[in-house]
C-alpha cells in the first residue's frame, strides 16, 4: 500500500489537482446557472432540496447500509458472501433508480402514457432476477 519510492505516501500530483480545480469550476459555473437562472431553478428550493439531501444519506442511508453490511459479514460466510452483496448493491441501485416510478412522481391525470406500466411489479422483477442470476452464478462456480 502506498507509494514505494522515496515520497510521501499521501503525496498528490499535477492529475489530482488538475482534475480537483476542474471539479470545482464546474461545481462554480452550475452554482452560477442555478443563481443566475433563479426564476426557473428556485435557488431555495434547491437548497432545501441538496440539504435534505445530506441529511438523509448521511444520517439514514449511510448507517443502514453500514449496519447491514456487518450483519451481512456476520451471517454470510465463505464463498457466498461476494455473491450476496453483490446481489445487494445490485438491488439497491435498480430500487434506488426505480424509485420515482414506484411512487407515481411523474403521474398526470387524464393522461395514462405518463407512467403506463406497474413499475413496482416491475421492480421486483428485477429484483428477482439479479438474485436468480446471482444464485446460478454462484452455484455454477461453486
Amino acid at each position: 500500500m502506498g507509494d514505494a519510492g522515496d515520497g510521501p505516501v499521501n503525496s498528490r500530483g499535477w492529475l489530482f489537482w488538475a482534475s480537483a480545480a476542474a471539479g470545482w469550476a464546474l461545481i462554480a459555473w452550475g452554482v452560477r446557472g442555478a443563481l443566475h437562472h433563479h426564476v426557473d431553478t428556485r435557488p431555495g428550493e434547491l437548497g432545501r432540496f441538496f440539504v435534505g439531501g445530506l441529511v438523509l444519506h448521511d444520517l439514514v442511508f449511510v448507517p443502514l447500509v453500514l449496519a447491514g453490511g456487518v450483519l451481512l459479514g456476520r451471517t454470510v460466510r465463505g464463498r457466498w458472501r461476494a455473491p450476496v452483496q453483490a446481489a445487494l448493491i445490485i438491488s439497491g441501485c435498480a430500487a434506488l433508480f426505480a424509485w420515482p416510478e414506484v411512487r407515481d412522481y411523474a403521474r398526470v391525470l387524464h393522461n395514462p402514457s405518463s407512467l403506463p406500466h406497474n413499475y413496482t411489479a416491475d421492480l421486483a422483477i428485477v429484483v428477482a432476477a439479479v438474485w436468480c442470476g446471482t444464485a446460478v452464478v454462484a452455484l455454477v462456480r461453486r
